[in-house]
């Protein structure tokens, strides 16, 4: 409980009721008509019709009561309040209740990769981390691979981390602590990426150094749109890296929990390649990954 010491004042209708640390920075004159609705102690005071006004500074409260009313009456059950008050909300205004940033992990086709679901938004795009040396702009990611010397890449994107780990451990043995790890980082404000996350709209433009060519942007178009939200609902994506024409092959860049995973063949194959074919049966004849 916070203590709190009565002073009187000059002015036999204030009253002083000190506390041992600074309340606030600045001060605060109140009366009936003002706002309280963020000052949990001045509206417990003003349930007294007595007090008329409060003044709030430094490491004081001073209470100015009517006439009519004596100190001697009043004082103890006020210091109480303010005693009260102060132990729940030390800088007098009502302090907001820290908003809970929950991570779900979830598995994936690939079962290298594990993905941590975030209540919040990440990013807008995506980054992704293929070995702690290329950690260095990805502070999450970075935290990740010293904390746990399994991880492979990291692949951040919208509202989860996917995590790809190597052969030495099971994903039920360092699921949870993963987890826990990622939600205390985030939740403590951890920073996320300082490298300028890739638009999911165009996302290997840097890696080729263009921009699609026409017949490039309407097969990924279409990737985007059909192929992407499930991918994507999985940890991974799959990009169009390179159209062929002579041999109309449609190369893919596989990355997240895509990259390595054994079904992604299947996918590329039974999926994909089915499914351009069946739009734009004469620019797509094959599908290859460019990263298998």
């Amino acid at each position: 409980m916070r203590t709190i010491i009565i002073e009187p004042t000059e002015n036999s209708k204030v009253m002083k009721f000190v506390a041992d640390y600074n309340l606030m920075p600045g001060s605060l004159e109140l009366d009936r008509t003002s706002d309280v609705s963020e000052l949990p102690l001045a509206k417990k005071l003003f349930v007294y019709p007595f007090v008329e006004r409060i003044f709030i500074t430094a490491n004081f409260i001073a209470v100015a009561k009517q006439d009519g009313v004596e100190w001697e009456n009043v004082v103890e059950p006020l210091k109480e309040i303010i005693e009260a008050e102060l132990e729940a909300n030390p800088r007098v205004y009502l302090q907001k209740e820290k908003e809970v940033q929950q991570i779900f992990a979830e598995m994936t086709p690939n079962p290298m990769v594990m993905k941590f679901v975030s209540t919040k938004i990440l990013l807008d795009g995506f980054v992704e981390v293929k070995s702690k040396d290329d950690a260095a702009e990805v502070p999450l990611a970075k935290a990740i691979f010293n904390e746990f010397d399994f991880t492979k890449e990291v692949f951040i994107s919208d509202n989860f981390v996917a995590v790809t780990k190597n052969v030495s451990v099971e994903w039920h043995e360092v699921m949870v602590a993963v987890r826990t790890f990622i939600t205390e980082y985030l939740q403590n404000g951890g920073e996320i990426s300082n490298a300028t996350p890739q638009k999911h709209e165009s996302p290997v433009e840097n890696l080729m150094n263009r921009e699609y060519t026409e017949t490039e942007q309407k097969i990924s178009d279409i990737l985007k749109e059909y192929v992407a939200p499930a991918v994507e609902s999985d940890g991974g994506k799959i990009s169009l890296m390179e159209y062929v024409p002579e041999t109309k092959t449609a190369k893919m860049l596989l990355q997240g929990a895509c990259s390595g995973c054994p079904s992604s063949t299947a996918t590329l194959k039974g999926g994909i390649e089915n499914l351009l074919k069946q739009f734009v049966p004469e620019l797509v004849e094959k599908v290859e990954a460019v990263n298998g």
